[in-house]
């Protein structure tokens, strides 16, 4: 049993928009990433998602609304909705999602990324 320290694991990396996972549980990823500036429309057919920001102020666009996370907050996406995470400023965000899960969910571009690291 090891904990984790997330601020340290932030740190480790500077790139945008590069998930790393930081522990498993039960077919679970929990995941850290950086988010800065828009992704891409995609929503994921099979599984939820789950994004927490640990700092910093993130949007989730939808077809219909937008919703704004700050700090300790989250929020539930729920599979086959489509949604765009957008960061006006660097963003840090937990995702709790199944291993199977591909961050760019239906669509493949540069962003997608098939190999995550562990950190």
């Amino acid at each position: 049993m090891n904990k984790v320290n997330l601020e340290e694991k932030f740190k480790l990396f500077s790139e945008h928009w590069s998930p790393k996972i930081v522990g498993e549980l039960n077919g679970q990823h929990v995941k850290i990433a950086k988010f800065k500036g828009e992704f891409v429309w995609h929503s994921h057919d099979n599984e939820d998602e789950m994004f927490l920001v640990v700092d910093g102020i993130l949007k989730i666009e939808f077809r219909e609304e937008t919703v704004t996370l700050k700090r300790n907050e989250f929020i539930i996406v729920p599979k086959g909705v489509e949604h765009k995470p957008v960061a006006e400023d660097e963003v840090w965000v937990m995702l709790f999602e199944p291993a199977t899960t591909l961050n760019t969910g239906n669509t493949e571009n540069e962003l997608t990324r098939h190999n995550l690291d562990w950190i």
